[in-house]
């Protein structure tokens, strides 16, 4: 009797907390900003103006990666530092298969103006004439800001947060960085963890701590007892074993980009 009293408390309590985290998404939608997409869900769909014209997402862009990000707002130093960066390592997305994909709660004609004040007048890090050809979508009414849960009212009511979602090639949500309103990016490891992700797909390996294109990554772990002893008796200079669920092997750079690149 008493342990079914417990299993029905229990039972209870976890209607009323899923139903309690249900309803606090539901009010925040209503109010200020959603529940953030999670990784390995399918990228919620929208239509939007950008500055290269309308765009249906993610229907646009299947059968590419794209880089979702969005920047609090137009004509402020962070984020014009940003977009330079963005704009300049763009090639080096483009021969990735990646598309990037801006947005800030700006209208168009604010856009317009802003990169064009990029384009003729900045000059900073080396950069300058610095053209930004992505979109960058006017998200004015904070559509597509709530459906990707960029709004964060403890940061701001009204201007998103640094946000970075991979979507793959089938439109999966992949990985989602944030930053504050006050720190810029790191672009170099938005290009590592997108290579990365891109090294586990297409040759079925991990990447461990720190991985850069070209260091050793780890080998599946082994599924049965024999598979592990046999794993720890070989003896093969292309696989390197700490104990027998750890492993790791060699992929050199060369290697890489040449079945990323078929």
């Amino acid at each position: 009797m008493t342990k079914n009293i417990k299993l029905i408390g229990a039972t209870v309590f976890l209607v009323v907390l899923i139903t309690g985290v249900t309803a606090f998404c539901a009010e925040t939608k209503a109010s200020v900003t959603s529940c953030v997409p999670l990784i390995g869900e399918t990228a919620p769909s929208f239509v939007a103006e950008t500055t290269q014209g309308e765009i249906k997402f993610p229907e646009d862009f299947k059968g590419k990666w794209v880089i979702l990000f969005s920047h609090p707002a137009d004509f402020t130093p962070v984020c014009t530092t940003e977009f330079m960066t963005f704009a300049n390592m763009m090639p080096e997305f483009e021969a990735l298969n990646c598309k990037l994909v801006g947005l800030s709660i700006d209208g168009i004609y604010s856009h317009i103006a802003w990169l064009r004040t990029i384009k003729d007048k900045l000059e900073y890090n080396g950069m300058k004439n610095i053209e930004v050809t992505f979109p960058l979508i006017a998200d004015i009414k904070m559509d597509v800001a709530k459906k990707y849960g960029m709004l964060q009212p403890s940061a701001s009511d009204t201007k998103a947060v640094r946000a970075v979602f991979y979507i793959d090639p089938e439109s999966k949500i992949r990985a989602i960085l944030y930053y504050p309103l006050s720190n810029g990016r790191n672009f170099q490891e938005i290009k590592r963890l997108l290579i990365a992700m891109q090294t586990s797909d297409a040759h079925k390996v991990a990447t461990p701590a720190d991985w850069q294109p070209g260091d050793d990554v780890i080998a599946p772990p082994p599924g049965s007892c024999g598979a592990a002893k046999d794993r720890m008796e070989e003896k093969s200079k292309d696989i390197k074993c700490y104990d027998w669920f750890f492993c790791v092997k060699k992929l050199p750079k060369e290697a890489l980009f040449k079945k990323e690149n078929k």
